[in-house]
């Protein structure tokens, strides 16, 4: 089961988006993660698609300050949504649930964990995972929250939250990610019934 966007949960949205530490986080992004083309057909992207706009993540995840800052904001919106368990597709959501799983607090229930783009291996012996799930067990089931890095078309994560629904008892509650390209993630993520949000979209990151 998704769930979709309901009011509350955007006013939660909003709540992260006014926190204090949320106008630095767009700030270390747009110096260390994006290049504006120019022009439409500047970048090709991983999805074939071209674009002006440019975001690679993967300095800002690396970076003491800025994996802070997401760590903090993330873990504050898993918790009001009641997150059990964190984790996503390889490559980007591995860092990014790094984060959010070492910057809870000590006492903290929530776990980690990835999910491979194609099952290796048998599954978890430790765990009882099915192949391709790997990290904390989900075998008692628990509510889910799937993040990504960059979001373009939600693809990506649509394929981890078939994969836990498939694989798993547990309960897929949302999609967060850092970025959202504003490329037709928010609509593609609505025709699935997925609850998706961002830190922050592309138009917060191109205001100067």
């Amino acid at each position: 089961m998704c769930h979709l966007l309901n009011h509350h949960s955007r006013d939660m949205v909003q709540s992260i988006r006014s926190h204090p530490k949320w106008p630095r986080l767009v700030d270390l992004v747009r110096e260390l993660a994006f290049i504006d083309g120019g022009s439409d057909d500047a970048f090709t992207l991983a999805s074939g698609r071209q674009s002006r706009w440019f975001f690679d993540t993967k300095p800002v995840m690396m970076h003491p300050e800025a994996s802070h800052l997401i760590g903090d904001l993330l873990n504050i919106r898993m918790d009001e949504m009641g997150a059990d368990f964190v984790g996503g597709l390889e490559l980007g959501a591995v860092p990014l649930t790094a984060i959010a799983v070492t910057m809870s607090p000590k006492e903290s229930t929530r776990r980690g964990f990835m999910v491979r783009k194609e099952p290796k291996g048998r599954g978890g012996r430790k765990t009882n995972n099915p192949p391709g799930i790997e990290g904390s067990s989900l075998s008692g089931g628990g509510k889910i929250v799937i993040v990504e890095d960059v979001t373009t078309t939600g693809g990506s994560a649509i394929k981890a939250v078939q994969r836990i629904h498939n694989d798993t008892d547990c309960e897929v509650i949302g999609v967060i990610s850092i970025v959202d390209r504003e490329e037709g993630a928010k609509e593609a993520f609505a025709a699935a019934g997925i609850n998706f949000e961002s830190l922050m979209t592309r138009s917060d990151v191109t205001k100067f």
